[in-house]
């Protein structure tokens, strides 16, 4: 009997064992280069149960905050670092958007926009003005962590992924992802020292871990806090 979802193999040479990972669109199994098909097939077989229940928690989460979010309106909050902050809205003169920050958000809204059109405009907005606060606050941690044991990344850029916070690629390209932007900023120096912990060590072995706690001692502590809270993270900000 065919299996009630789709999903997609990414083999890679961190993992240690078979995972799946249930984002909004998509059902992906990571899985190490010498694990066969085979098994990974029974895995997945194995498994569907706990898939199907994500895929519902998932798209039961996605209706609850398309409904919350359906316009901008006076109460609506956005999560950012840890704390939810209220978004305040104002009709100016001004020609373009304009998000500002003090102990909550406000969104400076051209009157001559249309109101069909100012969700996607203000949401486009806060998106802009989170991913330029994460190119800061990243930059911040590297430069903190990378010198510290010659973990010196090739690049760093800031990207939105729907399935992972972090990436290290083969020539040490470190990518993060900016909704973490609405996690405690512990969580997202953690994201930061991991990637480049991977610029000297390419697995998740014992040494690689050692690494880790060399430059964050509570480690597993911030990393629980993305486990048990990263599957509704991004769908913390509107």
């Amino acid at each position: 009997m065919p299996l009630p979802f789709s999903y997609t193999l990414r083999r890679s040479h961190r993992a240690s064992k078979v995972r799946i990972s249930v984002s909004p669109d998509t059902v992906e199994v990571i899985a190490p280069h010498q694990v066969s098909e085979d098994l990974i097939k029974q895995f997945v077989l194995d498994k569907q149960q706990w898939v199907i229940a994500a895929l519902g928690k998932v798209a039961a989460r996605q209706k609850k905050f398309a409904d919350h979010t359906a316009f901008y309106q006076p109460g609506v909050a956005m999560t950012y670092q840890g704390t939810s902050y209220a978004i305040n809205l104002k009709i100016t003169s001004a020609k373009r958007l304009k998000v500002e920050f003090s102990d909550g958000f406000t969104v400076h809204i051209p009157a001559d926009l249309a109101p069909a059109n100012r969700h996607e405009a203000i949401k486009s907005a806060l998106a802009a003005w989170l991913q330029k606060q994460a190119k800061h606050q990243v930059g911040n941690h590297v430069e903190n962590h990378a010198g510290k044991y010659g973990l010196i990344p090739r690049s760093i850029s800031i990207k939105s992924q729907k399935s992972r916070w972090g990436s290290c690629g083969i020539h040490n390209d470190i990518h993060i992802n900016w909704l973490l932007m609405a996690a405690p900023p512990e969580v997202l120096e953690y994201v930061v020292v991991h990637e480049l912990c991977h610029v000297r060590v390419k697995n998740h072995s014992a040494d690689f871990w050692a690494l880790v706690v060399l430059h964050l001692p509570d480690y597993k502590t911030r990393r629980l806090w993305l486990k048990q809270h990263g599957s509704t993270l991004i769908h913390s900000w509107l």
